[in-house]
């Protein structure tokens, strides 16, 4: 039977996105030993990003994070700081920022420290409520306006007026972006929990695709 580290434990942190009405949020566990490197890409997952800006963690007062050719630049390797390095105290918060054009913050509260499971895979989304804002839409405040403008009533209204439009099949490349849009405000109250699980486990086996992906940013 494989032995388990017995000063591993899991941190159980809950992710807000600030700024935001009803809230956005995702609850996760994660290994104590797990870097800065792995919680970066493990937000990305659990909120929907694409990691195509900069971020940074602000942890006691200091920047982390994974450096960029060309962007930002970091001190410490990632890949060697753990968060068990931190030593967290129960609900003590620091920052995630993602974006520094729309600036989305993070605020990465620690709810408990728990046991290791050898049977479960980390990190594991266990909660949360939401999709995550689309990329480029240009923030917090934006991102609010708009959250009114899309209504059920608006919504509905402008798929019925795409479906019934009498030059539906010549401009159908057209209203492609409109609908993309008009998706999204659909489904925006959902929280796809599943899909999330599924890529997070796909990033702790280290499977091909996530080789790859991890190899384009982090040269």
């Amino acid at each position: 039977m494989e032995s388990v580290d017995e000063k591993i434990f899991v941190y159980q942190l809950r992710v807000r996105l600030r700024e935001i009405s009803p809230e956005i949020w995702r609850r996760i566990l994660v290994r104590s030993d797990s870097t800065i490197a792995d919680l970066h890409y493990t937000l990305q997952i659990v909120m929907g990003w694409s990691d195509f800006h900069l971020h940074q963690f602000i942890i006691h007062g200091k920047r982390y994070g994974v450096s960029r050719v060309s962007g930002i630049w970091f001190t410490d390797d990632p890949k060697q700081v753990r968060l068990e390095d931190f030593r967290f105290r129960i609900n003590e918060r620091f920052l995630y920022e993602y974006d520094f054009g729309d600036l989305w913050q993070h605020e990465v509260r620690v709810e408990k420290k728990l046991p290791l499971d050898p049977k479960k895979t980390y990190p594991v989304c266990t909660g949360g409520a939401r999709l995550t804002p689309p990329e480029e839409c240009g923030g917090p405040l934006i991102f609010m306006k708009l959250q009114q403008k899309y209504s059920f009533y608006y919504i509905t209204e402008r798929m019925l007026e795409i479906i019934e439009s009498d030059d539906l099949e010549e401009c159908r490349g057209d209203y492609q972006e409109e609908v993309r849009k008009l998706l999204y405000w659909m489904k925006a109250d959902k929280f796809p929990r599943r899909s999330i699980n599924q890529r997070l486990k796909q990033y702790a086996m280290n499977d091909e695709e996530w080789r790859s992906y991890m190899e384009e940013f982090l040269t």
